[in-house]
């Protein structure tokens, strides 16, 4: 088996099983300053296979146990359970004085406006009620660690994963993460011109850390989809946040062969213009992911250094995940693109980067439904971002990018 990753992915460093293998050399910005090599340094006991949230946990200690260690993840694990492993639901989180009707009769824009956030007795138990919840999907990983499906059937469904300031050589492969469902969504209505339903959680939240190789894992929100929520005061009643989500300095990520489906907030890389200090981090490199039926941040970037090659996007600029737009170039944003293929139904040249505050973006070899495009003087942008990536093997030609991704992108695929 590991033989075959060789010949299409020469960017791993083979080994014995999949959850001893290592980052390539030049696979991605992971591979800067040390590389990525998470817990392939694990003596036998610290090696383990967990079935349910308690091992999971329990695996992986304290966030300051930095012992190497490998996580080998056996079939489905749900994360919104108790230590006996039963089922937890909205109602076992809720807490005593929230109740939904009397908070939206509370922060109905008719009478509470638009111009501030809400706060009061209802505002306070719906954050106790997300706090709650938070205790048992918040789960933090520590540095020098592997976590690996075993198979090709290894899901974690409504995990959120923090990876916080600090932590350090962290990899994921081979897991399919569904809904990161948050029973208790925030209602601000000074996000944007006519408010926004906001969600707290991500699959995974990376936040000031460094050294992540996140590799052949599906991303996407399970038996809930927020195109099933319905609306209230107008706006979208949003249960899920980001798939991956990068911020806070955090540095070094190569995201390889994922599979991010049916969602609308996938990646953002920088979570303020005024995070001025993210300048000279939040380096990645997005190459051979899968996106598909996917609204918007594909990534949206600021500050960061952002190779993206061979990517292959599909959807439809109409329906209930519409494309808004492939690549945000944020404030400060320096996406070097290459080889990029979309088939978006109805998205024009100009839609493909969308400027949301940058002026940049270097791109080059992209194909939108079938013809070749500039992203970057489609929409106004310069195209000198000021660096040329490195870190790679080889970039293929865009044209065999849709077969190749198709087809080896997601998890169960090693």
């Amino acid at each position: 088996m590991f033989s075959s990753i060789a010949v299409w992915n020469p960017s791993v460093q083979a080994a014995t099983d999949i959850g001893k293998e290592t980052l390539g050399a030049k696979n991605g910005w992971a591979a800067y300053s040390g590389g990525t090599t998470g817990g392939a340094k694990a003596t036998t006991a610290n090696i383990f296979t967990v079935t349910n949230r308690k091992q999971l946990v329990d695996a992986l200690g304290s966030a300051t146990n930095t012992t190497p260690k490998i996580i080998y993840v056996s079939g489905t694990i749900n994360v919104n359970v108790d230590d006996n492993n039963k089922s937890l639901s909205a109602n076992d989180y809720k807490d005593a004085g929230y109740d939904f009707n009397a908070y939206l009769k509370a922060y109905d824009p008719a009478t509470w406006g638009m111009s501030k956030v809400p706060s009061g007795a209802q505002e306070d138990a719906r954050k106790a009620s997300q706090k709650n919840q938070a205790s048992r999907i918040s789960i933090t990983i520590p540095s020098n660690t592997t976590i690996v499906g075993k198979g090709t059937n290894a899901i974690i469904n409504g995990v959120n994963f923090q990876v916080k300031s600090g932590t350090d050589n962290i990899i994921i492969r081979n897991i399919e993460f569904q809904d990161a469902y948050d029973y208790f969504p925030s209602w601000d209505p000074t996000d944007g011109s006519t408010g926004n339903w906001n969600s707290e959680y991500d699959s995974i939240t990376i936040k000031g850390a460094t050294h992540l190789w996140i590799d052949h894992c599906t991303f996407d929100d399970g038996a809930h989809p927020d195109s099933g929520n319905g609306e209230y005061y107008g706006r979208e009643y949003q249960h899920h946040d980001g798939a991956v989500d990068m911020s806070n300095g955090a540095d070094l990520l190569t995201l390889s062969y994922n599979y991010f489906h049916d969602h609308d907030k996938t990646t953002i890389i920088g979570s303020s213009d005024s995070t001025t200090s993210d300048e000279g981090k939040l380096r990645a490199t997005l190459h051979h992911n899968y996106y598909k039926n996917t609204v918007q941040r594909t990534p949206r970037v600021r500050y960061g250094q952002i190779h993206v090659y061979n990517n292959y996007y599909q959807g439809s600029t109409t329906g209930a995940y519409a494309t808004l737009y492939i690549w945000g170039v944020g404030k400060s944003s320096k996406i070097y693109a290459q080889n990029n293929v979309s088939d978006v139904t109805g998205l024009t040249a100009d839609q493909v980067a969308s400027p949301l505050k940058g002026t940049a973006l270097y791109d080059n070899g992209t194909l939108l439904n079938g013809v070749a495009i500039n992203a970057a003087t489609s929409a106004g942008l310069s195209t000198d971002v000021g660096w040329t990536p490195t870190l790679y093997d080889a970039i293929a030609a865009s044209t065999t990018v849709k077969a190749t991704v198709t087809a080896q992108a997601g998890s169960g695929k090693l």
